[in-house]
């Protein structure tokens, strides 16, 4: 009996119940990336981060980009530190609320980079997604840890302290449909597959590469994901 089965159906991403807006015309917008230095004072990073975002919705940007974990240092002792519970919102997490407040002052769509979540028991990297009304559009927690040991480089594991989020994030904004993976998620083809079969606009990727591994493959991950 034949096979049915056909090769190039082999790494196709699953069909998925999201129809593409329709697009009848070029959208122009332009586009605020904000690059921040992070100390251990935790109120002073989402003071420069709100003072990034207002710089570049100034010059015209209407969505804003922040990098990865913007509001803590980079570390698994910090992430239990530093983390909020985003669903609670308010005083629990003083960093979402500034990016809800500022996105509806500005009449602008953030794309929060990410900042240590905290959910029950757990820990997540996690992606916010703000609309130009300050509403959370979206959520994204990072699908893939970065666990590295390079000896005498730098050795990572950042499955000791975070859980891998599950599910891949498209979110329909005032700029279009956007695909949201989280620094070492751009790796992975298949998650850009799947937000192509959903029919993002833009995929967006808030980062904070190391610098051993990162000049290696940083610029020719964007230029693949393009």
């Amino acid at each position: 009996m034949a096979s049915s089965f056909k090769p190039e159906q082999a790494r196709a991403p699953p069909a998925l119940p999201l129809p593409t807006p329709p697009l009848t015309k070029a959208i122009s917008f332009k586009i605020g990336l904000c690059q921040l230095s992070v100390t251990p004072d935790k109120e002073r990073n989402i003071e420069h981060a709100r003072k990034a975002i207002e710089e570049a919705a100034q010059k015209g940007a209407q969505l804003v980009l922040l990098p990865e974990i913007w509001n803590s240092p980079y570390s698994n002792d910090s992430f239990p530190v530093y983390a909020e519970d985003i669903e609670a919102g308010g005083d629990a997490s003083p960093s979402t609320a500034m990016l809800s407040e500022v996105s509806s002052r500005l009449k602008i769509t953030i794309v929060g980079g990410s900042i240590p979540e905290r959910c029950g028991d757990k820990l997540y990297n996690t992606c916010c997604v703000f609309g130009s009304d300050g509403k959370l559009k979206a959520k994204h927690r990072k699908i893939h840890l970065f666990d590295i040991d390079i000896p005498g480089k730098i050795t990572f594991i950042e499955s000791k302290t975070l859980t891998a989020g599950e599910t891949p994030t498209v979110v329909d904004t005032d700029v279009g449909r956007i695909g949201i993976g989280i620094c070492y998620d751009i790796r992975f083809q298949e998650l850009a597959m799947i937000y192509a079969a959903r029919g993002a606009h833009l995929l967006c990727y808030p980062g904070a590469f190391n610098m051993t591994t990162g000049p290696l493959h940083w610029e020719l991950l964007q230029r693949a994901r393009c």
